[in-house]
């Protein structure tokens, strides 16, 4: 179904006083002279929301995720994360900013020369973990997404499927606020694309506000989630279903 088959649907009304994770305000991104690749983005993601970016290749979604991590910088505008103006940010915040952020790239960049679990201590040791506080982490989150029988294997010996999840795990390992996800079924099998979203609701349950960029949106209306859809770098519709499922179809 197009965008226009969507017009008519009930706008998402957001809920007075809940505290907005991220905030932005007429966000520009421009690279190069005239290349606009976000044109006045206004957005508000509430905490606890799970959210999915939606779009064809080249809207803009893996661009506006990149701002929120700082991986980049907007051309003008304001972002909140959690409170705090990115763009006002001093450099050497930046990497505690991204302590309380989960990220899961397209390329997930684990380590083929490291084990699943090792692959994840290494995340512990970043965020100060003792030995046990990491055994016990990486322990709970390998059976969250299914892999604790996978725990010594190499990564590129696992499936696709599999690799996606152990990078879901370690997103996880500092509890994050927020997890972002970049295209996280789009190179799975409709089956396994099935998995990743039923782990992401998991994850949303407990808490974590998730924001998902896809261009599957047939994905994203059968999740009933907060969809905002983007088309040529702008936000040219938003929607939620009424009666949201407790997770994707079947």
């Amino acid at each position: 179904m197009g965008l226009a088959g969507r017009r008519g649907r009930r706008r998402k009304e957001v809920t007075q006083g809940s505290f907005a994770m991220i905030q932005m305000f007429h966000v520009y991104k421009t690279f190069g002279k005239d290349l606009e690749a976000l044109v006045d983005i206004d957005l508000h993601i509430h905490k606890g929301e799970m959210v999915f970016l939606a779009g064809p290749n080249g809207a803009g979604k893996s661009t506006l995720l990149r701002l929120i991590f700082c991986d980049e910088l907007p051309t003008s505008g304001q972002i909140l994360v959690n409170g705090r103006n990115i763009v006002r940010m001093k450099p050497r915040a930046v990497p505690y900013l991204r302590r309380t952020l989960g990220i899961v790239l397209q390329d997930f960049k684990l380590l083929c020369d490291r084990t699943v679990e090792e692959n994840l201590v290494l995340v512990a040791r970043v965020v100060g973990m003792t030995t046990l506080q990491a055994q016990r982490k990486v322990a709970q989150l390998l059976k969250l997404v299914g892999l604790s029988h996978k725990a010594q294997m190499a990564p590129y010996k696992l499936s696709s499927g599999e690799q996606q999840r152990v990078a879901m795990a370690r997103a996880l390992m500092n509890d994050p606020l927020i997890l972002l996800a970049d295209e996280p079924t789009g190179n799975l099998d409709p089956e396994l694309a099935a998995d990743v979203v039923r782990l992401l609701f998991d994850i949303n349950a407990q808490g974590t506000t998730v924001l998902v960029a896809t261009h599957d949106l047939r994905l994203a209306e059968e999740t009933g989630c907060r969809t905002v859809f983007l088309k040529q770098g702008r936000i040219v519709e938003e929607w939620q279903r009424v009666n949201r499922p407790a997770g994707p179809a079947q």
